[in-house]
């Protein structure tokens, strides 16, 4: 049997390389009989794989993830505002000044440029195209500070960027913070290690690091990647990085984080 999407052979219900279906399979939101080849529902958006279906699945979520209304539904007990906060580091968008460009996609898609949830063909996306929109796409409602826009499409996000496997260090810093943006600390910080393990002086993955240990309260571990992040800051910030070039504005502040984090420490 051999993917419709990327010609790899394979067996089971899940294509290994790219995690499209290689059989017919219901969504598991809505029931909608989906053919195969398909990563996510055409009616209602969802992700056709589960999160736990691949062979690179994500962290452990956060104890007490889950609320009423079904399983796999995210933690939500995060208000408009923290959201922001999330996003915004010292007033500063994640987005940077230039519209979030260096990503595989190009230009950031403007608002809304995705519709909503039940009209949007990811198939027709690489997994690295689809999970760039879907985080330029949470990025965007998180500084609009509309949660049900979060609500809607941070699940998707979360697995295209399982689905888009191996990561390169820019799209691991992004996963990282969706993970944190779903209060999963912990996978946040394995997810910023994993790149850390091929980058030790990166600068984004320092930053998502550290502020994922912050979240867990592991200030030991918040101060090492901090020190390192300043150790390190006038030589990396000087490179001329794509991940760096992608976020201009806010690369400046990650200095300035660390130093008050240190000074307040």
């Amino acid at each position: 049997m051999h993917c419709t999407q990327c010609g790899a052979e394979g067996s089971g219900r899940f294509c290994g390389p790219c995690g499209a279906s290689l059989v017919e399979l219901p969504c598991p939101s809505c029931s909608a009989d989906l053919p195969p080849g398909t990563r996510f529902c055409t009616e209602c958006g969802s992700p056709l794989r589960s999160r736990d279906a691949g062979a690179h699945g994500p962290p452990t979520p956060a104890a007490g993830a889950g609320v009423a209304g079904g399983p796999g539904v995210l933690p939500w007990g995060i208000a408009g505002v923290l959201l922001t906060a999330l996003l915004v580091v010292g007033g500063v968008s994640l987005l940077g000044g230039n519209g979030g460009t260096g990503g595989p996609a190009g230009p950031t898609a403007p608002a809304g440029a995705l519709g909503p949830a039940p009209n949007i063909d990811l198939n027709t996306m690489t997994p690295a195209d689809a999970a760039w929109r879907l985080f330029n796409r949470v990025a965007g409602a998180l500084e609009q500070r509309d949660s049900v826009e979060v609500i809607n499409f941070l699940p998707m996000a979360l697995d295209a960027h399982e689905i888009a496997r191996p990561l390169d260090d820019g799209q691991l810093f992004r996963y990282s913070f969706l993970l944190r943006v779903a209060m999963d600390y912990e996978g946040a910080l394995q997810t910023a290690r994993e790149g850390l393990e091929r980058s030790p002086d990166h600068l984004l993955l320092l930053s998502a690091a550290a502020e994922a240990a912050r979240e867990m309260g592991d200030d030991e571990t918040a101060r090492a990647y901090y020190t390192h992040l300043l150790d390190v800051w006038e030589e990396e910030s000087a490179s001329d990085l794509d991940d760096y070039q992608g976020h201009p504005r806010l690369i400046p502040v990650l200095r300035q984080e660390a130093e008050a984090y240190l000074d307040r420490s």
